[in-house]
């Protein structure tokens, strides 16, 4: 038994000294997501001398979090479970540059490889030419990840030859153009095609062909809606000129289902908005696997007990909250005073510049959030003040306090303040005829943005009226002595607020356009200065 024991010693003291020989620096390249863009990172595999059963043999630097530490556990099931060894040698992994912080499991694919190479179980000369991503499953097989597209246009930026990723991720990926993509399902298939066993063709999506299928196909209609031809103008409006709208009125009255057909009558993405839309999609990982590239604007409705991160975005590796996933379509807050307080006013910065920075102790990124803000709420706790038919059971007061749970800088930033009523019975159940579909709202919408398109050509920024700034509103917004006069009374006889002023003349500017009108003249003023009810100093005074 001694000698036994000492022969097994002998060779495996033999194996000892060829493995403390053999050193091997094997560097892969992956990428790391930092808001909506992409920075690459060099994997380095280090591996060389022996290392003791029951003794650590897997070490990551470089900033890695505890997904990334986890690794090691998925990288040995799955190399074993593909069939090869796990070679309990020393293995440095570092992710360059070290000051980075590097989050998730999609670094598993890249490190398996570098793994297998540096350990002399495949031979790939040309690893390095790649950009690999990849979440490894304990049995081998990739699961998807996120920012598929922000890496690929790294990729490409950089002159790889390739990018290997997780099939799921392929078709996203492959709406980059000149760059090959190669979809695979395993960490096997990934070494067979590196290593020459298995052609893979790169996916291909025509971008164009995809672009262009299903961008006006809509589940609702405003022929869906009966009567309520005021809301109707007043979001037509706000289409037009990508106008805040705050819809106020009783339950029942048709608030969400207006508000939900917005969409469906704001212009079609062009193929930057798709691209800037697909992107923060897939950084925040919902871009739906059968979908290469996002052609219908978002509409993104959170619950009113939403947190302020996972509104505006944040957390210890940022990422997009839900006014960036509305970036370019809208963001539908129902109930508009029960959420939380702190929660509203984090959003005022982001309505006015149209993006959100967000900045940690070693990183600070900048997500966009240009969208069009629609909100609903009661009138009052009960629901029913100004109600044809109901009395408002509220105390005296009630119906200010409540309004004041809506700040006064917010509802500054809000352009269109519309009081809905409840449609009447016989309007429900009588007959009428055929209300206007969203396909015909939606040409008036899109031949004013085209005026507008061509009045901030030479704007970097500017593409709707709701987007100019005071110096363009002088500019563009210039009124008649008549229009001058009323809009002076209305200020003084309706007491609204100086906040107003500016949001009357860029509706007003919205309304000229829609008619095709190169001055804004007195009725498109009075129709603009009809659509702040709130600023009223009358407005929720009960008798």
């Amino acid at each position: 038994m001694c000698l036994n024991l000492f022969i097994d010693t002998f060779v495996y003291s033999k194996g000892v000294l060829h493995i403390l020989c053999s050193f091997m620096l094997v560097r892969t390249f992956a990428s790391a997501v930092e808001g909506v863009d992409a920075r690459c990172i060099t994997v380095e595999v280090n591996s060389g001398g022996f290392v003791a059963e029951g003794k650590p043999w897997y070490n990551v630097v470089g900033l890695p979090d505890s997904a990334i530490r986890e690794g090691s556990y998925r990288v040995e099931a799955a190399v074993v479970n593909s069939g090869f060894q796990n070679k309990r040698m020393k293995i440095v992994i570092n992710l360059a540059p070290a000051d980075v912080r590097k989050e998730g499991a999609a670094y598993d694919l890249p490190v398996a490889l570098g793994y297998l190479n540096a350990t002399d179980q495949i031979a790939v000369k040309d690893l390095s030419e790649y950009m690999i991503m990849g979440e490894l499953s304990l049995s081998g097989e990739l699961r998807p990840i996120k920012g598929a597209l922000p890496i690929a246009i790294q990729a490409r930026a950089k002159g790889y030859k390739g990018f290997i990723l997780p099939l799921e991720n392929a078709r996203e990926a492959a709406i980059v153009s000149d760059l090959s993509v190669y979809g695979v399902k395993s960490l096997r298939e990934a070494i067979d095609f590196l290593t020459g066993e298995i052609k893979l063709e790169p996916v291909e999506v025509n971008t164009r062909e995809e672009f262009f299928k299903d961008r006006t196909c809509f589940d609702v209609d405003f022929s869906d809606v009966r009567g309520q031809e005021n809301i109707k103008r007043a979001m037509t409006i706000a289409a037009a000129g990508g106008h805040n709208v705050i819809l106020i009125g009783p339950p029942g009255a048709g608030k969400t289902m207006l508000a939900r057909r917005l969409p469906t009558i704001l212009p079609p993405l062009d193929l930057r908005e798709a691209l800037e839309t697909t992107k923060i999609h897939s950084v925040a990982g919902i871009l739906p696997a059968s979908t290469a590239l996002i052609t219908t604007r978002p509409f993104r409705a959170p619950h009113h007990t939403i947190s302020d991160v996972a509104l505006v975005g944040g957390g210890s590796y940022p990422s997009p909250g839900e006014i960036s996933l509305s970036h370019n379509g809208v963001l539908f807050l129902d109930e508009l005073p029960e959420f939380k307080r702190s929660a509203l006013e984090v959003m005022r910065q982001p309505m006015e510049e149209r993006r959100i920075i967000i900045s940690r102790a070693k990183i600070t990124v900048d997500f966009p959030a240009s969208f069009m803000l629609i909100a609903s709420m009661n009138p009052c706790p009960c629901g029913y003040f100004n109600h044809p038919t109901r009395d408002c059971t509220c105390p005296p007061g009630t119906v200010k306090r409540y309004l004041s749970k809506i700040s006064g800088p917010l509802l500054d930033r809000i352009d269109l303040q519309v009081e809905v009523t409840p449609v009447p019975l016989e309007k429900l159940a009588g007959r009428e005829p055929d209300s206007e579909t969203s396909e015909v709202i939606a040409k008036r919408v899109v031949t004013a943005r085209k005026v507008q398109a061509l009045r901030y050509a030479d704007q970097t920024g500017i593409y709707c009226n709701a987007q100019m700034p005071s110096r363009l509103v002088r500019e563009w917004c210039v009124i008649d002595a008549e229009s001058s006069q009323l809009l002076k009374n209305a200020m003084e006889k309706l007491q609204l607020s100086a906040r107003a002023y500016d949001r009357i003349l860029k509706v007003s500017r919205t309304i000229a356009d829609l008619e095709n009108c190169e001055h804004i003249n007195s009725q498109h003023l009075a129709e603009a200065i009809n659509f702040r009810g709130l600023d009223r100093a009358s407005w929720g005074e009960q008798g």
